[in-house]
């Protein structure tokens, strides 16, 4: 697996994966999804990473294939993911059977609560594949999820039970 350096210890890699229209955070609608940028979030999320050793690498298309391209390429090459899928939450299986390819702990991310909006969006594609969800905590929401994601990759040592490893195989070829 391809690590990054840091003073001689190999550096955690955690992807951060942001869906469609997430590009126009602090424009599109700041009551309900805030007034901090996506470029402010990244730089916290780089910030934090640099204080807890990782390496954070940001993603952002509002194209489905773009994403997914994106989710197989970082197949071995990351300790973790955090998306927030956006739009494609609600919808996307391509996205879905891309993550359900990754063997790493997972986080998804939601700024505004969706249980608290159109009934459409109570439902997550992904919400059973990913080890845990931040929901309606705006920005915020993305800084607790790589705390929580690098103590999940930790505690996990890369390595999952053979179990869950063939029981996301099953899912992704369903």
């Amino acid at each position: 697996m391809a690590r990054a350096r840091r003073g001689g210890a190999a550096a955690m890699r955690i992807l951060v994966v942001h869906g469609p229209n997430l590009n126009l955070l602090g424009e599109r609608e700041p009551a309900l999804y805030g007034s901090t940028t996506l470029r402010q979030i990244d730089a916290q999320l780089r910030a934090l990473g640099a204080e807890l050793g990782v390496r954070v690498e940001t993603f952002q298309s509002n194209s489905e294939g773009e994403l997914v391209g994106r989710i197989q390429a970082a197949r071995g090459q990351v300790e973790g993911v955090i998306i927030n899928p956006a739009a494609y939450t609600h919808s996307s299986i391509a996205i879905r059977d891309a993550l359900a390819l990754l063997e790493v702990p997972m986080v998804e991310v939601h700024l505004s609560n969706i249980y608290r909006r159109e009934p459409f969006r109570h439902h997550s594609t992904i919400a059973d594949l990913v080890d845990g969800r931040i929901i309606g905590l705006g920005a915020q929401g993305y800084t607790l999820a790589l705390r929580a994601l690098v103590e999940l990759a930790q505690a996990r040592g890369r390595r999952q039970p053979p179990m869950e490893k063939g029981v996301r195989r099953q899912l992704a070829n369903e």
